[in-house]
């Protein structure tokens, strides 16, 4: 058998699992670390229950991950996950499921091992989504997640720090109302209204354009030049005024 033969025999079978996301669906992508849990409390050791250096590392891969060639127009991460939104035309790799899996945990895992010194690992699944409802509710979604890790998480390590157990502090908190863990932290220093909004609502990232003048040595003249670049917001606006924000990634023609 000569090898168009064989080439033809064989990428039936390569090609037998692959699914491409219809034309006319947004695309959304969601990335989670893998045993993020050991990586950051054990090996690395980040500040409980948030850690500055572990956010800027999401941020960052986040923005390898909207350079690396995908027309990405939003990005949203918090705690050891990110979301994005893709270009309503992205039809990079003809819309394979399998081409954006890969490449994107490869980005995001080599992107993040690099600059920790440590093997991390994310993975990656798309999710497609047939209307612009379903797009601001998918991120209002992760939104409200953000919002209960965040008051969970800060709920855990403070009864940590100051002696419980991991069964004890699980168990104080199973089963408690917001109000009640709100009070709980409130009884014990800490307004969780008043924390950094970055961990409670997530962080958004997207792409802005600024004017800079420059000058021309040959022609003696100022020009302006534009320059993309990414924006990383740390005050997103909550539930209905999240999706009002949301909605503008929808449009985006350039």
């Amino acid at each position: 058998m000569n090898f168009d033969d064989l080439d033809k025999k064989m990428r039936v079978y390569e090609q037998s699992l692959d699914q491409i996301i219809v034309p006319g669906e947004y695309l959304v992508a969601r990335l989670d670390g893998n045993r993020f849990t050991r990586l950051t409390k054990e090996v690395c050791k980040f500040e409980a229950p948030f850690d500055e250096k572990f956010r800027d590392l999401m941020t960052d891969t986040v923005k390898a991950l909207m350079t690396y060639g995908f027309r990405v127009v939003y990005g949203f991460t918090e705690s050891d996950e990110i979301s994005l939104l893709f270009h309503p035309d992205e039809d990079t790799f003809g819309r394979k499921v399998r081409k954006f899996n890969s490449l994107l945990a490869g980005v995001a895992s080599s992107t993040f091992s690099m600059a920790l010194g440590q093997q991390a690992i994310f993975d990656c699944r798309i999710i497609p989504l047939p209307n612009q409802a379903l797009v601001k509710d998918y991120f209002r979604w992760r939104q409200e997640d953000a919002h209960r890790n965040a008051l969970n998480a800060h709920c855990y390590w403070m009864l940590r720090k100051k002696g419980a157990s991991v069964n004890e502090a699980t168990q104080a908190l199973e089963g408690q109302s917001i109000a009640y863990k709100n009070e709980l932290l409130f009884q014990n220093g800490i307004n969780f209204d008043k924390l950094p909004a970055w961990q409670k609502r997530g962080m958004g990232l997207y792409w802005y354009t600024v004017e800079k003048v420059g000058h021309n040595p040959i022609t003696g003249q100022d020009v302006i030049t534009t320059r993309r670049g990414i924006k990383v917001d740390y005050d997103l606006p909550l539930r209905d005024d999240y999706a009002d924000f949301i909605e503008q990634f929808l449009y985006v023609k350039d």
